[in-house]
């Protein structure tokens, strides 16, 4: 086993610790906001530690080019759907997403 594959490995081993603890985290809190504040580090931190562990294993190649395009769009995507999770959970609690509003009236 080389330095690379150790490195490698610690990486996918930080980024399945991250997913575990996020769906503890999930599982525990009691509504949709504060959830949502534990869904961020496994769609976006873990992914990055996935991408390096590629980079890492892989050196730059055409799996890696991928691995980082698809990372891009992840970070890209995440926070849009993030606040449209948030804004529906505002819209199902009160029919309407801006601040002040009582259902709509």
């Amino acid at each position: 086993m080389s330095v690379r594959d150790v490195l490698a490995d610690v990486l996918l081993g930080l980024g399945v610790v991250l997913v575990l603890a996020s769906s503890l985290g999930v599982l525990v809190m009691r509504d949709v906001y504060q959830k949502l504040h534990f869904v961020t580090p496994a769609g976006l931190v873990a992914p990055v530690l996935v991408a390096l562990a590629v980079l890492v294993r892989q050196g730059y190649s055409e799996n890696t080019v991928e691995t980082w395009l698809a990372l891009l769009f992840l970070v890209i995507a995440g926070p849009f759907l993030t606040h449209a999770t948030a804004r529906a959970a505002r819209i199902r609690e009160t029919g309407d997403w801006r601040a002040g509003r009582d259902g709509g009236t």
